[in-house]
């Protein structure tokens, strides 16, 4: 049975929908980064394991959350738990782990609503994806949060950001450890209150900043 970590922090109104999608099969690991609008509660009342992080920050979130999963779960998946994707699409994003056919799978996010992903935001993603397929050869277009892979390999790749840089930290990581890697596109729609990285021009700054470092640091092309 897929784990699926979901980070939260002050998403108590976007929780009920988000976990009501989840399909059959998947089971709900909500990680509650310091939210003071009882999202933990919530999770709780909707029947979602939830564990504590206590340092903020999207990489610390989800690490919690894979450190927590069940070894026997085998593989793990991620999403973002503001409303912006939908659950029911994970089994899209996991069916080529689970089939064996790779070794991490990316939701490429498709805008469906009008503002979606804003435009500074897809600016941004858009010309970091660029330099990841010409560091890896991954044909990438997006570094979203919905993704796929197995525990036990996640775990070998001894990822180390607890900020922004998570995502693409776990790409390069990948590359570094010759894994196949691809991406299915699913639906993004418009997320539940105000967010936190890509709603603002300094969340977009910070997230790219974080990233930045782990490009510096790679080598220009990873074999």
């Amino acid at each position: 049975m897929p784990v699926v970590v979901v980070p939260v922090l002050d998403e108590a109104a976007a929780l009920p929908w988000v976990l009501a999608a989840m399909p059959a099969g998947y089971r709900a690991l909500v990680v509650d980064n310091g939210s003071s609008d009882g999202s933990a509660d919530v999770a709780v009342a909707c029947g979602a394991q939830v564990v504590h992080e206590p340092v903020r920050g999207f990489g610390a979130a989800c690490w919690a959350g894979l450190v927590a999963a069940d070894p026997a779960d085998g593989v793990v998946c991620f999403m973002d738990g503001d409303g912006s994707l939908n659950a029911s699409d994970l089994p899209l994003v996991a069916a080529p782990v689970l089939t064996g056919s790779a070794d991490l799978v990316l939701g490429a996010r498709r805008p469906t609503e009008r503002g979606a992903w804003p435009v500074h935001a897809r600016l941004a993603n858009a010309l970091l994806a660029a330099e990841v397929r010409r560091r890896t050869g991954f044909p990438l277009r997006d570094l979203g949060p919905m993704r796929a892979a197995r525990r036990a390999d996640l775990l070998a790749l001894k990822l180390r950001d607890r900020r922004s840089g998570w995502p693409l930290e776990m790409v390069l990581g990948a590359a570094a450890a010759g894994w196949r890697v691809t991406e299915v596109p699913v639906p993004y729609g418009t997320r539940t209150g105000r967010s936190k990285v890509t709603g603002t021009f300094r969340g977009t700054a910070r997230a790219v900043r974080d990233m930045g470092r782990h490009l510096a640091a790679a080598p220009h092309r990873v074999p």
